[in-house]
């Protein structure tokens, strides 16, 4: 495996890796190749946040295999500590190029989370709009304790080389990285709401939007509700301003 430990930066105690697209995708197959089961996890300002009261949380991304930069606001922070990222790694991107990749080399794939028919739905559009691959199962992200036995019983079955969760922060790290040794999935990955937007059911921002870091702001257009949410990112940057003084950076 390529040793991306030297390619990582500090935010707020969090550990994030400092690489590309293309360096998570390449780390991707040579981890399908080793086989050994390993996670991916895709920071944002949010998640960092919640990481900051929950210890657990924070304990997961400073030991999860590769933690890509995902979101305007880890961007601006690399920026304020003077230790920039190289570029943004959106969840939703390297889930759509490591389905591709999926394609490709033909590695089956399982869907997890989402509400009733929507991992489904996710799979037959993106096969419809991208290319085919193999889709090893798929469930809803709404199961009790004797319905995830099934659900960790048949991923293990399926033999599935690359695992997609969609059950929110931090729910999606604390089951991938409780179980992820039992399924023996090479890649797991937390992916959010990814399997909305790969759905159809909620569309994503225009490209423009997407590379002028306002995502977040197409995303609270579409969904007022979420504004609670959505004050994590000034929070955030306050958060930044105020590590950064603490840890005496200038």
């Amino acid at each position: 495996m390529t040793d991306i430990s030297k390619k990582q930066q500090i935010v707020m105690d969090v550990r994030v890796h400092a690489v590309t697209m293309e360096d998570a995708l390449e780390w991707a197959k040579e981890a399908v190749l080793e086989g050994k089961p390993r996670m991916i996890a895709t920071a944002n300002a949010e998640m960092i946040m919640i990481a900051q009261k929950d210890p657990e949380l924070k304990e997961i991304l400073n030991t999860c295999d590769l933690v890509v930069p995902d979101g305007a606001g880890v961007l601006w922070a690399g920026e304020k500590l003077g230790t920039p990222f190289p570029e943004r790694v959106a969840g939703a991107d390297l889930a759509e190029e490591l389905l591709k990749i999926a394609s490709e080399k033909e590695w089956p794939v399982y869907f997890l989370g989402g509400a009733p028919g929507i991992a489904q739905r996710a799979a037959a559009r993106f096969m419809e709009l991208h290319v085919p691959f193999k889709l090893a199962g798929c469930h809803e992200g709404y199961f009790d304790s004797e319905e995830e036995k099934k659900i960790i019983k048949d991923i293990k079955k399926s033999g599935a080389k690359l695992l997609l969760a969609g059950l929110g922060v931090p729910k999606q790290e604390k089951w991938i990285r409780d179980h992820m040794d039992e399924l023996g999935v090479p890649v797991s990955m937390g992916i959010g709401g990814v399997f909305d937007v790969m759905s159809g059911t909620l569309p994503r921002a225009p490209m423009w939007m997407r590379n002028h870091r306002l995502e977040w702001a197409y995303r609270l257009y579409l969904q007022p509700s979420r504004i609670g949410r959505m004050t994590a990112l000034p929070k955030f940057m306050r958060a930044v301003k105020k590590w950064k003084k603490e840890q005496g950076r200038k």
